[in-house]
C-alpha cells in the first residue's frame, strides 16, 4: 500500500509556493494588470465601432451556423474535463450528471468569471450531488490542470514558432517569447513525465490529499484541451473571413485568454477586443476585425450561457428529486 507521506523536496517545494502565493497574488498580479490595461488603453481610442456593426450583419446566416457548432462541440468536449475527473476519482455519478456540470460550470465561468462558475458553481452541483468536499477538489484541480496544461502545450508551440509577434508596447523580444514558448511546452510534457514516475503516490497539499493520474490519463487531458483550444481558435479563424492564418488567429485568441483571466473583469470584457485590435489592427480592418470578435462573443459566451442556465436549472431539479445523491 503506497505510503501517504510525501517526499520532503515535495513538502519544502509545497509549502514554499503557499508561502509566497498569497504575497504573489496580492501584489504582484495587481501590477502586471495595471501595465496590460495600459496596454488595451493605448488601443482603446482606436476601435472603429460603426464598421464592427457593418461586418457583424454583413455575416453570412450559413458562417455564423458553423461558427455555433464550433462553439458547441468546444463546450461539449470541455464538459469530458470532469469525464476525466470522474474516471480518476471514481466516483459514482452518472456520466451524463458530471458532463453537465462541467458544460454548466463553463458557461457561467466564461460570463462571470472562474470563481463563480469554474468553482463555486461546480462544487455547488458536485455537492448538491452528494460527492464530498475532497472528491470535488480532485475534479476542480483535474479540470483545471486540463484547461491549462493544453494551453501551455499549444500556446507554447506557436510563440515557440515565432508566430506571433508582441506588440512594442509589452516590451518583450521575439526571442524571450520563443524561450516562454519552449518553457511552456516542456512544462506541459513534464506533467506527464511527473505521472509516470509519481504514478501510486499520494501528496498532501495544505491537508488535501492528491494523486497524480496514470501517463495514459495525462496524455488525455494534454490531447482534449488541445483539440478544444484548436476549436475556438477555428471560430475565430472563420470570423475573421480567412484572412489570418491560422496559426496567428489561434495565438492571438490565447494570448487574450490568459490576459482575460488575469485581468478581475467578468467575462474578461473589453479584454479580448482590445487584445485583438492591439495584435491584429495592421492585418485586418478595424470595422471587420471588432465585428468578428463581437460575433465571436455572442456565439461562444452568451449563447452558451442561456444552454448553461436551462442545465443548472435542470441539474438543481435533479439533485432535489433524490435521484443525484448516489455516488456510492
Amino acid at each position: 500500500m503506497p505510503s501517504s507521506a510525501a517526499p520532503p523536496t515535495a513538502n519544502s517545494f509545497f509549502a514554499f509556493a503557499t508561502s509566497v502565493w498569497p504575497h504573489v497574488r496580492r501584489w504582484g498580479l495587481p501590477v502586471f494588470g495595471i501595465v496590460v490595461l495600459g496596454l488595451l488603453a493605448s488601443h482603446a481610442h482606436k476601435v472603429d465601432w460603426a464598421g464592427a456593426w457593418q461586418a457583424l450583419w454583413r455575416y453570412s446566416p450559413v458562417l455564423l451556423l458553423a461558427v455555433l457548432g464550433l462553439a458547441t462541440a468546444s463546450h461539449c468536449l470541455y464538459g469530458c474535463f470532469d469525464l476525466i475527473g470522474r474516471h480518476h476519482t471514481k466516483h459514482k455519478l452518472p456520466r451524463l450528471q458530471a458532463w453537465a456540470i462541467a458544460v454548466t460550470s463553463y458557461a457561467f465561468n466564461l460570463n462571470l468569471g472562474s470563481l463563480v462558475g469554474g468553482v463555486a458553481l461546480r462544487a455547488r452541483l458536485y455537492t448538491r450531488a452528494g460527492l464530498d468536499e475532497a472528491t470535488i477538489a480532485q475534479i476542480v484541480g483535474i479540470s483545471l490542470a486540463t484547461n491549462w496544461l493544453g494551453y501551455g502545450l499549444v500556446a507554447g508551440s506557436l510563440f515557440a514558432a515565432g508566430l506571433i509577434a508582441p506588440p512594442s508596447q509589452a516590451h518583450i523580444g521575439a526571442d524571450a517569447l520563443r524561450v516562454l514558448g519552449v518553457g511552456m511546452v516542456l512544462l506541459a510534457l513534464g506533467y506527464v513525465v511527473a505521472c509516470a514516475f509519481a504514478r501510486g503516490r499520494t501528496w498532501r497539499v495544505r491537508g488535501k490529499t492528491l494523486h497524480f493520474p496514470s501517463p495514459q490519463l495525462a496524455v488525455v487531458q494534454l490531447l482534449l484541451s488541445a483539440t478544444n483550444w484548436a476549436l475556438m481558435g477555428a471560430a475565430m479563424y472563420l470570423l475573421l473571413g480567412q484572412a489570418v492564418p491560422y496559426g496567428i488567429t489561434l495565438g492571438v485568441l490565447m494570448a487574450a485568454s490568459i490576459i482575460g483571466v488575469i485581468m478581475p473583469i467578468p467575462g474578461g470584457l473589453g479584454v479580448l477586443e482590445a487584445v485583438y485590435l492591439a495584435l491584429l489592427s495592421g492585418s485586418v480592418k478595424q470595422g471587420a476585425l471588432m465585428g468578428a470578435v463581437m460575433a465571436y462573443r455572442a456565439l461562444y459566451y452568451f449563447v452558451p450561457l442561456a444552454g448553461g442556465l436551462v442545465l443548472y436549472v435542470l441539474l438543481e431539479r435533479y439533485a432535489a428529486s433524490g435521484s443525484g445523491g448516489r455516488s456510492s
